[in-house]
């Protein structure tokens, strides 16, 4: 079977259900050292590109964490990863979102049934009712944050107060896409661990993983070696025509500030009226452009501050667009002018 036959039937699993895990050991051995040290830090940020893994590191960590409570103990000094048995009741309960030692806020659906744009004050606030409880269970407590830059002001505001104050046996993992972006305050608690894309080669294993297909599978080579070493984006290119959506994508992005609107009026055709993978190839070649810049001139920050605000500004609108058009399923071509409109106006 190929990839192009699959597509429609590809359904990701959630980070917390993953007990594979690829690439990372670096960032996996460092989070163990710390753990068995007996002084981890209380807080740390997960950073780097979209969907390499980064999530999935955090719940790993959890789940070790809340199936060895003592760090000191014998199994944990001689554990080689945060590996735990899938079968294990900790990982069971977590994969269920049902364990009482583990937090997670993440974007959740409104009364209307539709996905917030944020994580709200009143979700982060439950923080607060988590940590001081002592009935759910004993030991440590962990609070996953999924992701630290969709925390609206004041929800990270609340999640502050309780990183600068945090209960005994406590362990928070933020997630950021851009750390850059995450509140300096908030930075400034926690231990900064920066996750690398992943090589080629493990990004074809979790992908085929994912989507249940072979490993040697054209379409999911092609995928791969586009991804830039993101197991998310590969997911995405995976569909039909949306590696070439993406080329084209690029394509039409490199030539900002200055674009031709009938190559507009065909991209947005492209998109097509539904299509949601080609809405999500789309906007991740419109992320990864994005990203690129914002790294090159953070490089040179004090000589492109101005810049950087206004593509960082950009970027959150984009992203906001991109989802309030998903979510209600608007019209593609309009989203493809106002990002570029909106790009074009930052670069200017």
């Amino acid at each position: 079977m190929s990839a192009r036959q699959v597509e429609p039937k590809i359904s990701v699993a959630h980070p917390r259900e993953i007990s594979a895990f690829f690439g990372h050991h670096e960032a996996e051995t460092a989070l163990l050292n710390a753990y068995r040290s007996g002084r981890i830090p209380h807080a740390w940020l997960i950073g780097g590109a979209q969907g390499i893994g980064k999530a999935t590191l955090a719940y790993r960590m959890a789940r070790f964490v809340l199936a060895h409570r003592d760090p000191l103990a014998a199994d944990v000094q001689r554990a080689e990863n945060l590996n735990i048995d899938p079968s294990d009741p900790v990982a069971r309960h977590v994969a269920a979102n049902a364990h009482g030692g583990l937090l997670t806020l993440e974007r959740s659906l409104n009364d209307k049934g539709v996905m917030r744009t944020v994580i709200t004050v009143d979700e982060t606030r439950e923080t607060i009712s988590f940590f001081g409880s002592t009935a759910a269970v004993e030991g440590w407590r962990v609070c996953i944050v999924d992701t630290v830059d969709e925390l609206n002001p004041n929800a990270a505001n609340a999640l502050l107060k309780i990183l600068e104050e945090p209960p005994r046996q406590s362990l928070f993992l933020l997630v950021s896409h851009a750390p850059a972006r995450v509140l300096p305050t908030i930075l400034s608690r926690c231990r900064k661990l920066m996750l690398r894309p992943l090589a080629t080669a493990d990004v074809i294993q979790a992908a085929a993983l994912a989507a249940s297909i072979e490993r040697d599978d054209p379409a999911l080579s092609e995928a791969a070696e586009a991804s830039e070493g993101s197991v998310a984006r590969a997911l995405t290119l995976l569909g039909g025509d949306a590696v070439k959506l993406h080329q084209r994508t690029a394509a039409l992005l490199a030539t900002l500030p200055q674009v031709d609107p009938r190559e507009l009026h065909a991209l947005g055709d492209a998109l097509g009226g539904s299509d949601r993978v080609a809405l999500a190839a789309f906007i991740d070649s419109v992320d990864r452009w994005v990203s690129e810049r914002l790294r090159s001139d953070d490089a040179n920050a004090n000589a492109n501050l101005p810049r950087l605000a206004r593509l960082a500004e950009v970027w959150e609108k984009i992203n906001r667009a991109a989802r309030d058009t998903e979510a209600y399923n608007l019209e593609r071509k309009p989203l493809v002018f106002s990002v570029f409109g909106l790009l074009a106006e930052a670069i200017g």
